[in-house]
């Protein structure tokens, strides 16, 4: 992938309100900065190796957190 952006026929393409065209540059960001985070923790797999268990945290935990995370952002229905 690249930082440039694709070619563009601008004739045939519909421009985006400026919020939005703002609000997904953010995300492109957060994306962006999510994969760099990733490629991180890999390099540092494939250079040290796996870390100990004991060091690590179970899956099921990391679920449960995402969960009510999500749960927290989310207004409750009544």
């Amino acid at each position: 992938m690249s930082d440039q952006p694709a070619p563009a026929d601008t004739a045939a393409r519909q421009q985006l309100e400026p919020a939005a065209a703002d609000g997904l540059r953010a995300y492109a960001a957060r994306t962006r900065e999510s994969a760099d985070q990733l490629a991180a923790v890999l390099e540092d797999i494939a250079a040290n190796g796996l870390p100990a268990v004991e060091d690590c945290t179970p899956w099921e935990e990391l679920r449960e957190a995402h969960l009510a995370r999500l749960a927290a952002q989310r207004p409750a229905v009544a």
